[in-house]
């Protein structure tokens, strides 16, 4: 299938100037919108990335943003984000995330051990021998506290005293806490998380119009939210760096540079045009990053193939020329390529919803961008690097056929 005129060689390098200058302002903005430093952007990293709470419900009846808002701060949490989903199957549906967690710090763990007489050297008035614990442990989720007793202890005594402790909320029941091993004498005592005291908060407020129950919860601390930001990157860089090495290794030095600039400006580029709509950024975004890395690298390498070809074919032409040939050659392929892969994004995006329908949308920005940078940010890097070091290595000016001699050996 032929979409353009055999032979027909189309000048792209002509307008390389302009489209140089477009990709470095789009990279170097991109970079700003993800360290936060364009006044009134901001980028809105998930719970993923900065910790937090995050639950989806459903409503019973009809609800407003703000409502739900209101009735999440009554619960005590600061500055929650509601946004509505737009979603056929679930009426009255919201996203909400809130900055607390459930995993208790230091300090509260510190309280609930001198509440339960862990603490060495509380007075017998306060915490009798027979009362005092041997050992306190805490659930990793923050959600179950169980603790051993040199004796049976009392369970009444037992949830007054872990109540008393702030921020410590047990979950209603006439079973908790509860005797885990008698003989042991260890009990358990199940706390309420974050997630529960926001469908609580929720129940309280909006009645009958609150969920029963949330959709999904999910929580991540701050610290393994740091984590897996920095991972993030790292996996992007490393990826980038073998592709580099692949590159090279399997085309010459000087296609390499240019490979990995497109690929750091593709990557960085979906991040900044993603911020801009709003999106939120999220270990999808990464997922999607990745992927566009592996697509973008392929789009490059077949024009590049096509300029290794080409250098043995047109001995003597300029660098300029390989470049406008072999991109015209492989034009309608590339279209071609790109319009099976949109569609089929498409209908993800169409017609999914929530983590699909992001990931859809990284896609489509991504594979843009991907066969933007083929052209106008490898290439042109490319044959500037093969005018400025490796023609002065081999003794040419650049013109004519000193690019024959000094692609010689590539080809």
């Amino acid at each position: 299938m032929h979409l353009f005129a055999n032979h027909k060689v189309y000048d792209f390098m002509k307008v390389r100037r302009y489209f140089i200058a477009l990709s470095l302002f789009l990279t170097v903005f991109s970079l700003f919108l993800i360290l936060g430093k364009v006044p009134g952007i901001q980028p809105k990293f998930g719970t993923d990335f900065k910790g937090g709470t995050e639950l989806e419900v459903a409503f019973n009846d009809v609800v407003s943003a703000a409502e739900v808002r209101k009735a999440v701060e009554q619960a005590g949490f600061s500055t929650p984000d509601v946004v509505k989903v737009e979603d056929g199957k679930q009426k009255n549906h919201y996203l909400i995330r809130v900055q607390e967690v459930s995993t208790l710090s230091l300090e509260t763990q510190a309280q609930v051990e001198r509440a339960l007489c862990l603490t060495p050297g509380l007075p017998t008035s306060e915490c009798p021998e027979a009362a005092r614990a041997t050992e306190v442990k805490f659930s990793p989720g923050g959600d179950k506290i169980t603790a051993r007793f040199r004796e049976s202890p009392s369970l009444d005594w037992v949830r007054t005293r872990t109540e008393s402790v702030k921020g410590i909320r047990l979950r209603p029941g006439g079973n908790n806490p509860f005797v885990q091993n008698a003989r042991d004498h260890k009990i358990e005592l199940q706390l309420m998380s974050k997630g529960d005291q926001l469908v609580a908060g929720l129940k309280q407020a909006l009645g009958k119009k609150a969920p029963d129950q949330p959709l999904r919860s999910e929580w991540i601390g701050p610290r393994a939210g740091a984590q897996l930001r920095d991972s993030a990157v790292k996996s992007i860089a490393i990826s980038i760096v073998f592709i580099m090495a692949y590159v090279a290794f399997r085309f010459d030095l000087r296609f390499a540079p240019g490979g990995v600039v497109a690929l750091v400006h593709d990557a960085l580029g979906m991040v900044g045009i993603l911020i801009l709509l709003g999106q939120e950024i999220n270990l999808t975004t990464v997922a999607s990053a990745l992927t566009i890395v592996g697509y973008s690298v392929n789009d490059t390498v077949v024009i590049y193939d096509r300029v290794r070809e080409n250098l043995g074919k047109l001995r003597g032409a300029s660098f300029r020329h390989l470049i406008n040939v072999s991109t015209s050659e492989m034009l309608g392929r590339t279209l071609l390529t790109n319009t099976t892969v949109q569609i089929s994004v498409l209908a993800f995006f169409v017609w999914g919803t929530g983590t699909l329908r992001e990931f859809a949308l990284s896609l489509t920005v991504g594979m843009v961008l991907g066969t933007y940078s083929s052209i106008y940010v490898a290439l042109p890097l490319t044959e500037w690097l093969d005018k400025v070091l490796f023609q002065r290595i081999g003794g040419t000016n650049g013109k004519g056929s000193g690019v024959g001699k000094s692609a010689a050996a590539a080809a």
